[in-house]
């Protein structure tokens, strides 16, 4: 520290020193006056000032008149200078040097006047004193001070009996206990006590006592004991009180001590008045805080121990042990435990209302340790009841309660009462979190409580509020959430089964979004058991009593079961359920009895079960499949099942269910859809099944009486509650229209978002339950809703499309019952206005709001397509389509009449009941004959309207199709757009699109080819058939079923089909540009062509099967059962491919038994089926007509029909191909056709095989030419058309197009079955003979074939140009020709004239087709008509299929043409000598045998006919392909050379006589031709073989 005095000052004391050390002194004392460092300042100046003196720098005489200025500066400067002195004496004393001794007694001496002796005395050391002269003797001082000392501090004084005197404390007894109601005080009482101390010689403590002992036994006169106490503990020290009731306490913590409560209250009482410390007392008290905690601990672990006991499994020898060591644990705790001071005085101060000290006493414990004790959990809840009765008074009281009203407290220090929701925050709040699950000991306060909270709810759930008031309201509103959490669910888990505290908290609970709700029973169900150690326990036994009536739950002991069920959920819901779930999932037979049994349950119960369902189904370790991935686990679908009957049953609240099962839509899960079909199945009783029978189906088509008596399997009734609450739900919670469309967004989601991993099956499985609730679900709301709800909600078509990306089918399947209500509802109003009765203004005014109706609807779903869409169909056209239903076109009279009857059974046999009491009889008849009134009067109603229906459809129906490019194009689009979506989007919707086709065919609707229609859908169903899932196959099946119903229907009789379909046009065969009117009869298909058809369309759907059956896939030969089943009523008809069918699924059924059994399972019930319709099969010819097979015309005419007949089935659908092909389409074949150059001159070495199989080249070139021709000069095109000669055979379009096709393995397998027949027969000479005559013709064939495809396209034209006389000669030489090569007669060609002759496409493209088409035998079915289907099935393939072939340039394509033309010159000379000599052969062979001549050219035909196919149904291949094709390849070869052509003509007359010859060859001849035919199947195999080889050595 630096010197405050400077030395210069020292040695210039006199001239400058003193003043300014007086000047530091003053500065220092007026600067820092009450500082602790200007004090500090002061001593160190005055110490060195003295410390100069005493080393002499500075007389001492100096010092003391520099000092005597300085000590007015400061109060308490002769204190400090005494400390210097102090400080000094110490340190000279020390000192050996004795001058500085000298000089310091010298300077205190001199400073004796300003310090006084007395502070001397006390701060000096005797020694020092003594020689001062301050005292006598050092020695005496001493002695003196120590005695002092002693009789202060050490000194007892004793006031024992021998100086006090009885008589005192008998007077203060006296005294204390005087009757205290007059106008005594406590001060002139305290004044007595003082005299009597005084007096009496009373120890002050022992009186204190005493008056404590007096205020214990009169606690009543707090108002006056009180101010006693405090007056006289002025007089004592302010620890004496607390030592003193330390004292007392301490009196009683002995084990044997029990603590009055009248001590604890006295204690209690003295600490809300502030007369003592809680800290101070608190430590006088036991236990100790520490033992508190290990007991609480201890109680923790004795909980989870039984716990355990009650969840181990425990064998019966076990059990008896276990009891012994339980009984002599229960007999050690009997013990009684040591009095817990703490919690009595705690007790104490809640009873008195000291609300902080008890508060602080329980923050020392460990949570919820203290409100365990019940009556510190009743003292305090006495409190709660206390501070809340103004309030519950005013709000919570419900009406007419009278209440019995709680005085308050009459201290005023207790908590201030709560007037507003505001003051319970205050304090009351934290008291109820205080007590916790203890609140259970006081159910009345428990239901004040929740009655304010019910009051609070009200308030705040109303709006006039300010915004302050809200935020408030808000604060509150979380508090109060606390509290039920914390608070009142736990204590109702501690209550037992009080149901009335259940509904009372309901009361309460339901006024909050379920929201809150759920998320109170999670904590309560997750988290709240293991807060406390009372918890834990209650849910194990909870627990164990739930196992206990889940093992004996039967169906028998329902109500007994039920009532314990009920009796244990009222306090434990969440446990109870959370186990009876677990069960559930586990056993799915116990959800009836679980269902029947939870009658006893409160509303609170049936909402936590709710939530209980959520929580299962939500649990993320279960797993939603079963371990294959090819099913939903049972788990799953037994909790959907037991949520559907449980909320039926019950009134339990559904927005939780349904929002959750649409927060799993939108994120992408499918799998709870489950849920929401069982729901709405069991709760609006609509049920989506596709095992009904036609019979309900029908019944579906009526109206609402119907659909409920006839539709569903189980009668389901009294749905309307449950209906209207399912459907309350929906519109509360604004979730209709969102889970449509999120539905309907998930079907596609389910195979393309969620389907990536999934087992395909499952996937399908998922695709089926999402579609099939959307389905239903959207039912419900069209039934339930009314019209103003639905239309609402369900926004325009387009909207719907666009906006929310619905698919088209489900967008209009949710705005149909829209349309529907709309239409009503406007010829209602029409109606009104105008009261004609008229019929025809009914259907006038009908139309006018139909009109009204779809006009927007008509606008609305032009965007939906592309504007080219709309050149064939119009959108008034496919709008009507989607928006009628079966409703509209037909009244089900046979349900109608079926349900009238059963209603007449049930009356008859109410009637002869004898049992059925009198007025039970009257009531069922009356039921009887009032739902038999509904439903007559709902036929009625539903014929009118299906009479308005048809007329505005007969308005509608010109302006329907448009056709602007061409019939084949609006039939595709029909069927694509339409027809497809619909047929699988519901059993219904499928009949309906059946029906649909047939009502537009007999509307005689413009530009509907009816033929078309039904040749696409029974063509190739396998790409259907194949994307189908299980259920939408059913519904295709039965789409198939009503189609074949009506197909059959107009195949079973002439008179019929002539009614039916005679003169409609949809049975033209040639259609005309659409400007042309009037139909030949001859344009129509007469009766026997068109069971050709239906017998070519059978053949279709068993090629088609067979294929499916044998891909080996799991979906297709599922689906494939699944639609054979369907049809089964109509299909198969004819024996020989009834045979075929029953093989295949011979074979399904031995292969799958073991791999998979589902599909054996179907192939096995349909194999069963078939075989019982197989009596009522019918042979081939019985089927269609089929002429006697004459000698060589056996190919053609087996069948083919009589005569040729079946040539015109074979063109009418080929030749509306012909005249109605655009230019778009011309440019398509162009394309493909130069595409298919390349492939030709590949194939052009393979020449003879092409040739023999089916003969095709000709037909496809006449396509490009006619292509061309149209494109070159449309003037021609119209003249030929007048001309109106028929086209040819469909072979050459199908044979061009679906060339592409036919998988390659289908081909190998063909060469290979070949190659084996070969290996088995050796060539018969005649049958070399044969093939050296084939290759002869061939020869010439191909030079001709490959020059017209080098030739350019002028040439082309040039000979297309030729007149047509020339084409009649060519006709009619071709027929002769082919007559001689092939040996068979064909009447109908000469009137195959093609409009056009046309250029060849190559060969490669028809030799695939041809194998394509011979790949599935075909079951005794002609080639035309085979062929004609493939026409179609290509052009819907067109539509479906892209298929794109490179394009050579064409200086390459001339190159190699010329290569292989001179190859095939060379094999073409070859071929035509060896021709030569075999028809010499045959004339001779013919003339000397007529039997030789069927066999010989039934191996003829097989060659030609190439690939005969499997050799399974090789008595059934189609014969007559190849003569028809080899007569078009003769025409074009005879249009470039006549010379040729003379010597044909020849050859073909000679045949001709020997194959008329031929005919009359008898039946028994023609059986074994057939067989001979089997036999020599081979040949054509044999030479393919031979042809194959020859390619390759090129």
């Amino acid at each position: 520290m630096a010197a405050l005095l400077p030395a210069e000052w020292i040695k210039n004391w006199e001239k400058g020193g003193k003043s300014e050390f007086v000047q530091l002194c003053r500065t220092l004392s007026e600067n820092k006056n009450h500082d602790s460092m200007g004090f500090r300042d002061i001593q160190q100046a005055l110490y060195e000032l003295a410390y100069h003196v005493v080393r002499g720098n500075l007389k001492h005489d100096q010092a003391s008149n520099v000092l005597g200025d300085v000590i007015e500066f400061r109060e308490d400067m002769p204190s400090i200078l005494a400390d210097v002195f102090c400080i000094l004496d110490i340190e000279t004393s020390c000192l050996e040097e004795k001058s500085k001794r000298d000089y310091f007694t010298q300077l205190v001496l001199a400073c004796l006047y300003l310090v006084s002796d007395t502070v001397l005395k006390e701060r000096l050391d005797p020694e020092t004193l003594e020689s001062l002269g301050l005292i006598k003797q050092s020695q005496q001082f001493n002695q003196k001070s120590v005695k002092i000392k002693t009789k202060l501090f050490y000194k007892q004084q004793k006031f024992n009996l021998l100086r006090e005197e009885n008589e005192g404390y008998a007077k203060l007894i006296a005294e204390l206990g005087q009757d205290l109601s007059g106008n005594i005080t406590s001060d002139l009482i305290l004044e007595n006590i003082k005299s009597l101390i005084g007096c009496f010689n009373l120890d002050p403590n022992r009186v204190l006592d005493i008056i404590l002992e007096v205020y214990e036994c009169r606690p009543e006169y707090d108002d006056f004991f009180v101010p006693l106490i405090e007056s006289y503990m002025y007089m004592c020290e302010p620890q004496t009180l607390c030592h003193i009731l330390g004292f007392k306490f301490k009196f009683y913590q002995d084990p044997s001590g029990e603590t009055p409560s009248s001590l604890y209250r006295v204690a209690a009482v003295l600490l809300q008045h502030n007369l003592i410390d809680l800290e101070d007392l608190y430590v006088h008290l036991l236990p100790g805080d520490n033992a508190i905690i290990e007991e609480h601990k201890r109680e923790i672990v004795e909980a989870k121990q039984i716990v355990r006991k009650l969840t181990m499994v425990v064998l019966s020898s076990e059990k008896t042990e276990e009891k012994e060591k339980e009984k002599e644990k229960e007999e050690e705790k009997t013990e009684k435990p040591p009095d817990n001071q703490k919690l009595g005085l705690l007790e104490a101060l809640l009873k008195i209302g000291d609300w902080q000290h008890a508060q602080s006493i329980m923050d020392q414990m460990p949570p919820f340790y203290a409100t365990s004790h019940k009556p510190i959990a009743i003292a305090l809840c006495q409190l709660v009841h206390v501070t809340i009765e103004p309030l519950y008074r005013r709000v919570g009281v419900p009406k007419g309660a009278k209440g019995s009203p709680i005085s308050s407290l009459p201290n005023k220090r207790a908590p201030k009462q709560a007037d507003s929701f505001e003051d319970l925050r205050k304090e009351v709040f934290n008291m109820l979190c205080y007590l916790g699950p203890h609140l259970s000991h006081d159910p009345i306060l428990f239901a004040k409580v929740v009655r304010l909270g019910k009051a609070f709810m009200k308030e705040f759930q109303s709006d006039g509020s300010k915004q302050e008031d809200k935020e408030k309201m808000e604060i509150l509103f979380s508090c109060l959430l606390s509290i039920t959490d914390q608070v009142l669910l736990p204590s109702l888990s501690l209550m037992d089964c009080n149901a009335c505290m259940s509904e009372e908290l309901w009361g309460m609970f339901k006024t909050f979004p379920y929201q809150y709700r759920y998320r109170l029973y999670g904590q309560w169900k997750n988290e709240t058991y293991n807060s406390h150690p009372l918890l834990v326990k209650v849910k194990a036994q909870t627990i164990d009593r739930a196992k206990y009536i889940m093992k004996r739950l039967t169906k028998e002991n329902v109500k007994p079961s039920g009532r314990q069920i009920g009796k244990l959920s009222h306090s434990n819901p969440t446990i109870l359920f959370d186990y009876i779930l677990s069960q559930i999932q586990k056993y799915d037979n116990l959800i009836t009895p679980v269902v029947d049994s939870l009658k006893y349950l409160t509303s609170l119960n049936y909402d936590v079960l709710a939530y209980c369902i959520i929580e299962a189904l939500a649990n993320p370790e279960k797993e939603r499949m079963k371990h294959d991935d090819t099913t939903i686990s049972s788990w799953l679908q037994s909790l959907a099942s037991f949520c559907g009957a449980v909320f039926r049953k019950y009134p339990i609240e559904l927005a939780g269910l349904l929002q959750y099962v649409a927060n799993q839509l939108k994120a992408g899960k499918s799998f709870d859809l489950l849920i929401l079909k069982e729901v709405v199945q069991k709760m609006a009783g609509i049920e989506i099944t596709e095992e009904m029978t036609m019979e309900q189906l029908e019944a579906m088509t009526g109206g609402e009486q119907l659909k409920a008596e006839g539709g569903y399997f189980g009668q389901i009734r009294n749905t309307k509650k449950s209906s209207q609450r399912l459907k309350d739900a929906l519109l509360d919670h604004d979730l209709a229209l969102p889970l449509c469309l999120l539905m309907a967004q998930q079907r596609n989601g389910v195979i393309f978002q969620e389907g990536g991993e999934k087992h395909l099956k499952l996937v399908g499985k998922l695709y089926d339950q999402c579609h099939d609730t959307l389905v239903q679900f959207g039912g419900f709301l069209a039934s339930n809703l009314s019209t103003e709800d639905y239309i609402k909600r369900v926004p325009s078509i387009d909207v719907l499309c666009n906006e929310f990306h619905t698919p088209h089918d489900a967008a209009f399947f949710l705005s149909r019952p829209m349309y529907a209500h709309h239409i009503s509802s406007k010829y209602d109003e029409l109606k009104k206005a105008e009261k004609g009765n008229k019929q025809q203004h009914k259907v006038h005014k009908y139309i006018t709001s139909c009109e009204l109706v779809m006009a927007p609807v008509h606008d609305a779903v032009i965007s939906l397509h592309l504007p080219k869409v709309w050149d064939d169909i119009s959108p008034q056209f496919y709008a009507t389509f989607w928006s009628l239903t079966m409703y509209d076109l037909a009244v089900p009279h046979s349900s109608y009449d079926r349900e009238v009857n059963k209603l007449k059974v049930q009356m008859k046999a109410i009637d002869d009941n004898q049992e059925m009491p009198p007025n039970k009889k009257k009531k069922e008849k009356e039921r009887c004959t009032a739902l038999q009134d509904k439903l007559l009067e709902e036929e009625k109603k539903q014929l009118e309207h299906v009479q308005r229906v048809l007329q505005r459809l007969k308005l509608e129906k010109d302006n329907w199709l448009l056709a602007k490019s061409t019939k084949n194009e609006t039939i595709t689009k029909f069927l694509q757009l339409c027809i497809f979506p619909r047929c699988i989007f519901s059993a219904i919707d499928a009949v309906y699109c059946a029906h649909f086709v047939e009502l537009v065919h007999q509307q005689k609707t413009p530009n509907f080819s009816t033929l078309l229609c039904y040749d696409r859908v029974f063509s190739d169903i396998i790409y259907t058939v194949a994307s189908c899932t299980e259920n939408e196959a059913s519904r295709y099946g039965r789409f198939l079923c009503c189609m074949l119903e009506t197909v059959t229907r107009w195949h079973s009789d002439r008179v019929i089909y002539e009614k039916e379909c005679g003169n409609y046009p949809g049975f033209l065969t040639i259609l005309r540009a659409t400007g042309f009117d009037g139909g030949n009869k001859a344009d129509q298909l007469d009766y026997e062509n068109f069971r050709h058809v239906v017998h070519k369309w059978h053949y279709k759907l068993t090629k088609a099967s067979v294929h499916c059956l044998e891909t080996g896939e799991y979906t297709h030969i599922r689906n494939i059962l699944i639609v054979l089943t369907k049809i089964l009523p109509w299909y198969p008809k004819v024996l020989n491919l009834g045979q075929a069918l029953e093989r295949r699924v011979h074979k399904i059924c031995q292969e799958e038994k073991e791999k998979r059994p589902d599909l054996y399972a179907l192939a096995m019930g349909y194999s069963g089926q078939l075989k019982s319709r197989k009596p009522f099969m019918i042979p081939e010819n019985e089927f269609h007509h089929k002429d006697p097979p004459a000698r060589n015309a056996v190919a053609a005419t087996v069948q083919n029909g009589p005569g040729g007949a079946g040539m015109p089935t074979s063109l009418t659908i080929n030749t509306v191909r012909l005249e109605e092909g655009t230019t778009e389409e011309t440019d398509k074949l162009k394309e493909k056709s130069q595409g298919v150059v390349k492939v030709i001159n590949k194939a052009v070495n393979a020449t003879p095989k092409v040739t023999t199989s089916n003969g095709n080249s000709a037909s496809n070139s006449k396509i490009i030419k006619e292509k061309d021709e149209k494109e070159k000069s449309g003037k021609e095109k119209d003249k030929e058309k007048k001309d109106k000669t028929p086209a040819a055979t469909p072979e050459m379009k199908a044979l061009g197009k679906d060339g592409k096709d036919k998988p390659k393995e289908e081909r190998a397998n063909k060469d290979d079955k070949a190659r084996e027949i070969k290996e088995k027969t050796p060539k018969s000479d005649k049958e070399k003979e044969k093939i050296k005559k084939e290759e002869k013709a061939s020869k010439e064939e191909k030079s001709k074939t490959v020059v017209t495809i080098v030739e350019s396209k002028s040439t082309a034209e040039k000979e297309r140009e030729k007149e047509p006389s020339r084409e009649r000669d060519i006709a009619k030489e071709m027929k002769s020709k082919e007559n001689a090569k092939g040996g068979e007669k064909m009447p109908v060609a000469g009137s195959l004239k093609s409009p056009v002759p046309r250029s060849e496409i190559s060969e490669s493209e028809r030799e695939q087709k041809r194998r394509k088409v011979d790949t599935h035998s075909s079951p005794s079915h002609s080639s035309t008509v085979k062929d004609n289907t493939n026409e179609l099935k290509d052009s819907s393939a067109k539509h479906y299929i892209n298929h794109t072939t490179p394009t050579l340039s064409k200086s390459k394509e001339r190159e190699v043409d010329k290569k292989d033309l001179d190859k095939s010159r060379e094999r073409s000379r070859e071929r035509e000598k060896k021709d030569e000599k075999d028809r010499k052969e045959r004339k001779r062979d013919h003339s000397n045998s007529d039997r030789e001549v069927p066999q010989d050219s039934t191996k003829r035909r097989k060659e030609e006919n190439g690939t005969t196919g499997s050799s399974k149904h090789s008595k059934s291949e189609s014969p007559s392909d190849s003569p028809r094709l080899n007569e078009k390849e003769k025409e074009k070869n005879k249009s470039k050379s006549s010379g040729k052509e003379k010597g044909d003509s020849i050859k073909a007359e000679k045949m001709e006589k020997s194959s008329s010859g031929s005919k009359k060859e008898s039946r028994h001849d023609k059986e074994k031709t057939e067989k001979k035919e089997k036999r020599d199947s081979t040949g054509g195999k044999e030479e393919k073989k031979h042809h194959k080889s020859s390619d390759k050595h090129r």
